[in-house]
């Protein structure tokens, strides 16, 4: 069990990963949950507080600045003697598929915001944050940065352009993270999800053939990302790759 003196955030929260993740990581820290709108977060938190855990959610904007400088002076009005032990950007709208004679400026920019934009001003925020813990305190896991990537992170496919500009610009900006703030003992890692989450919204699509575990499991995912968390700084991670077991890649 991680220490209660510590919290996790979640930016990115919905009926999947986000709401996986931040379950996972209630069971051993105070959760907050960042989304543009309330009802991405309100039944999440309800249902972490009714086990017994402790969230809110704050209503934010992660590509707008000031939006999530706002959020991060809520946490700590809420928090006040808590340290930020994981952040976890799980935010990745601008999922446009189309041809690319077909797509506009507006597109890209709505990938571009939503994905390394945003990761821009979650991490401004949150890597003083875990870099306070990993210097000025004794959490019992490495502060962590965990970033949501997909198969568009490493392989641009057609009619997803605006959306692979995006995620691969996500991924870059991860690892250069990563190589500058590693040696200062924040560990910080992303995730490429190769492969459809199973989600209310993806329940009737049928993929891999519709067998069973053809689709990605979001708590299987969570525990992934638990994993990250937990390990040692003898062993980051920084990339890892997570896909159903019948998926062609």
């Amino acid at each position: 069990m991680a220490s209660k003196s510590f919290y996790a955030v979640v930016a990115g929260v919905g009926s999947g990963t986000g709401r996986s993740v931040a379950l996972r990581f209630a069971q051993s820290y105070p959760v907050v949950l960042l989304a543009r709108k309330p009802e991405s977060y309100s039944d999440i938190a309800s249902e972490i507080n009714k086990q017994g855990g402790q969230a809110f959610g704050i209503t934010a904007d992660t590509s707008d600045p000031q939006s999530v400088t706002a959020a991060f002076e809520a946490i700590k009005k809420k928090l006040p003697d808590k340290k930020l032990a994981a952040a976890i950007y799980n935010v990745g709208a601008g999922f446009a598929i189309k041809p690319f004679l077909e797509v506009n400026v507006s597109d890209l920019d709505a990938s571009l915001n939503s994905n390394v934009r945003g990761l821009f001003n979650f991490a401004q925020s949150t890597l003083p944050l875990l870099l306070s813990s990993a210097t000025t305190h004794t959490p019992v896991y490495p502060p962590t940065l965990i970033i949501t990537g997909a198969t568009a992170s490493i392989r641009g496919s057609a009619r997803f352009g605006t959306f692979a500009a995006g995620k691969f610009a996500v991924r870059g900006l991860g690892q250069s993270l990563a190589r500058e703030f590693g040696p200062q003992g924040v560990h910080v890692a992303h995730v490429i999800i190769d492969g459809v989450i199973d989600t209310p919204r993806t329940k009737a699509w049928e993929v891999n053939g519709g067998v069973e575990g053809g689709k990605l499991d979001p708590d299987a995912i969570a525990e992934s990302y638990w994993h990250l968390h937990t390990q040692p700084r003898s062993s980051f991670t920084q990339e890892l790759d997570l896909r159903p077991y019948v998926e062609k890649f």
